[in-house]
This record gives C-alpha cells, sequence and structure tokens, in this order.
C-alpha cells in the first residue's frame, strides 16, 4: 500500500470544541502563553501552569472526535497511514488512528522533572504539586513548550520523506519546526493542503489546495485520492 503521511493542527481538533490559542472566546483568552507554557513560566508559577492545564484535559474529555479524525481511520483501508499532529489532545487515538506521531506531547500523560525519559499515562484530568515520579520529583505536563526541542521532529522527518502522498490538515503552516515538514516530501509526490485559510508558503506545482475547513475538506480530499 502507498504511505499516505498527514500533519494535523489545530483546525481538525477545533471543530471538536478544543480551544486553541487564537481562539476568541477561547481557554487561551485567560492566559498569556508565556505565563503557562514556557519552562520559565513553570519555573515562575507552577501552580498557574498545572491548573492551566488541567482544564485544558477537563475540557478535553468533554469533546469526542469529529468526522475528520474519523475519515483519518477510514484511509487506513487503502492506505499506510501515518499522522503526524501538532495537537496534544487524544481525539486521533480515540477515532482509531493507529500510527500517531504527537509532535508537542501529549495532554493525557505527565512527565518526571527529573529525567524526561519517565512518562506516565495519566489516570484522571488533574496533574497536582505533590504528584512525584519514581524518582521522587514532581511531575509535569508531557507538553512541548514554547522554547523547548521538539524531540520527536527527526522522527516526522523520517516518516515525511518516505511519503508516497502527504497531507496537511488544519494548520496554516505558520508554526515551525513542524511547518517546515513540506519541504522534506519528495518532490514528484503530491501534496494536499487543507484550511479554511491559505498556507503560509508558496505553492507549488504538486500542490493542492482545499480552501476548507477539516471536516468539508478531509470529504473532498477522499474523493481526490480515489483518482490516484
Amino acid at each position: 500500500m502507498k504511505k499516505l503521511v498527514v500533519l494535523t493542527g489545530a483546525g481538525i481538533s477545533a471543530e471538536s470544541g478544543i480551544s486553541t490559542f487564537r481562539d476568541n472566546g477561547g481557554l487561551w483568552d485567560n492566559y498569556r502563553i508565556e505565563d503557562v507554557a514556557t519552562p520559565e513560566a513553570w519555573a515562575r508559577n507552577q501552580e498557574l501552569v498545572l491548573d492551566f492545564y488541567n482544564q485544558r484535559r477537563k475540557q478535553a474529555e468533554s469533546v469526542k472526535p469529529n468526522a475528520a479524525h474519523y475519515a483519518l481511520v477510514e484511509l487506513e483501508k487503502n492506505f499506510e497511514v501515518t499522522v503526524i499532529t501538532q495537537n496534544v489532545d487524544n481525539l486521533h487515538e480515540i477515532a482509531g488512528s493507529c500510527n500517531v506521531v504527537h509532535l508537542h506531547g501529549e495532554l493525557f500523560k505527565s512527565r518526571s522533572t527529573k529525567n524526561p525519559d519517565l512518562v506516565y499515562e495519566m489516570k484522571s484530568w488533574e496533574l497536582k504539586t505533590g504528584d512525584l515520579c519514581e524518582l521522587g520529583s514532581q511531575l509535569r505536563p508531557h507538553i512541548v513548550w514554547f522554547g523547548e526541542e521538539v524531540p520527536m521532529m527527526e522522527t516526522a522527518v523520517e516518516i515525511t520523506e518516505e511519503a508516497d502522498i502527504f497531507v496537511v490538515v488544519g494548520t496554516s503552516l505558520a508554526v515551525y519546526p513542524a511547518a517546515g515538514l513540506v519541504h522534506y516530501v519528495d518532490r514528484n509526490k503530491p501534496i494536499f493542503l487543507i484550511d479554511p485559510a491559505r498556507p503560509d508558503i508558496k505553492l507549488k506545482d504538486n500542490m493542492t489546495f482545499i480552501q476548507e475547513k477539516a471536516t468539508v475538506g478531509m470529504g473532498m480530499l477522499m474523493a481526490e485520492l480515489k483518482k490516484i
């Protein structure tokens, strides 16, 4: 089967009701990124950071995958699908996607502040001060904060280089390094871009832009893929 690699962004989760930091009236409206999503914020006010991600988890528990998530699962019948996501929610997994790479971490996991290789599945939405890893250090959200390295980026690049078809859903390709993945796709392989906003790159001959939200655009994509 052909290898179909899909990069997903906030737009696919937004249709399920997950707030993005660009939304008006969303969860991020009450916080500055610098106060809740950086290593400096964690050092300065651990309680605030923990509370913010507790709220995000509580919100994420109340939503469900949408048609775009399920469309990606459907594609596994005819393609070898790998989802590379910028999102930290687990909606792809809930929908049933088998191969998911999280670039920016996972909301429902915590990790040791002493050894970043110690990562734990969370049993509830709440992470508190005093919740410790096996080494006795405080647990933090398993999230790649602004200013931190993206440890799964090298893996994502390797996967992208092997893609027969590359699809971008729900991101305007403005956030790096993830946005740079399109440059690792073989120039002879088709790229499909699905987003209401025009992507922040110069379109090339092998690129097809579908200017729709994720749920609508994925339906259009599936029709296109039948022609390949």
